[in-house]
């Protein structure tokens, strides 16, 4: 998983047999020749086990009717009550969450900002969601959660996502069934696909495996948590049907670390790998979880492993990640450019230019990045990732206006954390009329989003750490960033605990984090800015200095609050230097 882009990194989950193996790679780069030299089964890019793209498409969605081919009514009850791991008040029930003392209220025009703003019917949803916690009408958390989960898939049922009768559009005919069928462009007509095969051969292991697949794929493009149940149902149910299958093991591994879930991603890849050497999906799930593990240097052998088994673009823009991860940013822009030149299909060339467009606006190269970004939506103009690295880029390159455009496209289609902060953040920066309660309204909706993950199994503890301790509540933020801590130690979580203990007034227990955070090489501005401004409230005003000015000069214009917060803190202690 890429923390930039707030989604799984791409692969595709064909299963295929084992090829011959080949020799060790001569250089440390891995192999990028894609279609060229290597396995027998060695994919290309965009070949049939391509991956399926990761911008939604306006095409009718399925719906969420049930995925069991039974009648209607074979299914057993609901489960009640609060689902586990979310909090609870004094009488048991889950807790209700409070606005801030100075949250707007419904007679200042907030309700009407949170229910506004258009978009699909899933960010629709969460807006009625935040109304209702702002309003306070006791509604208890996880009862909002389940209503907004029905909410956010009912009108999916009737109506087509461009609003076309979903009863009227014919099925696909119900042919070969496979994995690669989630590589073609769309992934409403193959989830119909595979049900509509599964009701007339529903022993079919192999065809509920990429449905949960399918399903895995589709709550991320649509930030939509409450298909990872259904995920779920459908790899269980290929397993009972062929006990120990690959590719529904490596579904698991694939639902596993989109729930964040990375230790049970690790177990279900490495079965996966026992079973099928040459799992493509099992090989890169198993890179994303020593990744987020924060085990770099097995994430890395893990990688070359990949590359000799089965290169192609999932396991290139792997690697280059776990190098950049690494502060070799040469090597990783190399192998992401020689992955480019090789991609075959646009759902290749649109996830390629994107990672580097996010690799070059992390380094401060804003016209490339938005070069990068342009190729990515000319092959897929729903590239969700491509839209939001091009606001980013944007906003950072002064253009503050085309970013909130661009982010509140975004947002309306898939209300994610990261675009959803950095969309409130330019209001902020911003600063017109309104923009404040406009800010609001987008953490809010992180709010929202929140619980519905966690009710839907999603560790969201990390989204949570991030977005608190700037924008909510901060001991909220370092109960999250502590606990994320305790599972997982990364150079991610560590700037998270770092920046929630120095906003909770604990800064000198957050310098070794901070130093932790940048230990690795990793060359990113947000976690200099975090550092220098822990060092400076710690006392350490030239390391503070230092700090600083390397996250200004790696990339000015990081984020619209944090480079101006950094410039004014700069500013100062080069006046006391000066003074002194």
């Amino acid at each position: 998983m890429s923390p930039r882009t707030n989604d799984p990194a791409r692969d595709s989950g064909r299963p295929a047999a084992a090829p011959a193996p080949r020799g060790e790679p001569a250089q440390d780069t891995p192999h990028v020749s894609v279609g060229g030299e290597g396995a027998p089964d060695a994919p290309r890019p965009g070949a049939g086990g391509g991956d399926a793209p990761d911008g939604p498409r306006p095409a009718p969605r399925e719906g969420d009717a049930p995925d069991s081919p039974h009648p209607a009514g074979e299914h057993g009850p609901a489960p009640h009550g609060p689902a586990e791991g979310v909090p609870a008040d004094a009488h048991g029930h889950p807790a209700v969450p409070q606005p801030a003392a100075d949250a707007p209220r419904p007679g200042d025009g907030a309700e009407a900002a949170v229910a506004g703003g258009g978009g699909g019917e899933r960010a629709v949803a969460l807006r009625r969601y935040a109304a209702a916690a702002w309003r306070g009408q006791g509604l208890h958390l996880v009862s909002c959660a389940v209503l907004l989960a029905v909410a956010m898939t009912a009108g999916a049922v009737a109506v087509g996502g461009d609003g076309r009768d979903t009863a009227r559009a014919a099925a696909p005919a119900a042919g070969a069934v496979t994995a690669g069928m989630l590589a073609g462009g769309d992934l409403d007509a193959a989830i119909r696909s595979l049900r509509a095969h599964l009701r007339v051969q529903p022993k079919d292991f192999g065809a509920w495996a990429t449905l949960g697949l399918a399903h895995v794929e589709r709550a991320r493009t649509d930030g939509d948590p409450t298909r990872y149940a259904r995920a779920e149902e459908a790899l269980d149910r290929s397993l009972a049907l062929r006990p120990g299958n690959d590719q529904a093991l490596a579904g698991l591994a694939a639902l596993a670390a989109a729930r964040h879930d990375f230790p049970g991603a690790l177990e279900h890849a490495g079965r996966a790998l026992a079973q099928n050497p040459y799992s493509e999906r099992a090989l890169c799930s198993r890179i994303d979880a020593l990744v987020e593990l924060g085990r770099y240097e097995e994430a890395e052998r893990a990688a070359r492993a990949a590359d000799r088994r089965r290169p192609g673009v999932p396991v290139f823009t792997r690697y280059a990640y776990v190098r950049e991860l690494r502060g070799d940013v040469t090597t990783a822009r190399r192998v992401l450019h020689r992955a480019l030149d090789g991609a075959a299909s646009p759902a290749d060339v649109a996830y390629v230019a994107t990672a580097l467009g996010n690799l070059e606006r992390g380094q401060g190269r804003y016209p490339a990045a938005l070069h990068h970004y342009a190729r990515a939506l000319a092959a897929d103009d729903a590239h969700l990732p491509a839209l939001e690295g091009r606001a980013r880029a944007q906003a950072a390159g002064g253009d503050r206006a085309g970013a909130v455009r661009t982010l509140e496209q975004v947002v309306a289609r898939s209300p994610l954390p990261g675009p959803l902060v950095a969309l409130g953040e330019l209001y902020e920066a911003r600063g017109g009329p309104g923009d404040r309660v406009r800010a609001r309204e987008q953490y809010a909706l992180v709010d929202a989003w929140t619980a519905l993950a966690r009710a839907g199994g999603v560790d969201a503890d990390l989204d949570t750490a991030l977005a608190a301790a700037d924008h909510g509540d901060t001991a909220e933020a370092l109960r999250a960033a502590r606990a994320e801590w305790g599972r997982r130690h990364t150079v991610h979580t560590a700037d998270a605990l770092a920046w929630a203990l120095h906003r909770s007034g604990r800064s000198e227990e957050a310098l070794p984090h901070a130093r932790r955070a940048t230990a690795t090489g990793y060359r990113d501005a947000a976690f200099l800015y975090h550092r220098g401004m822990i060092e400076r409230a710690a006392g350490h005003r030239r390391a503070a200095h230092a700090s600083l000015t390397a996250a200004l000069e790696l990339n000015p214009g990081f984020s619209p609050l944090g480079a101006r917060a950094a410039r004014t803190a700069l500013k100062e202690l080069t006046e006391r230097q000066a003074a002194r």
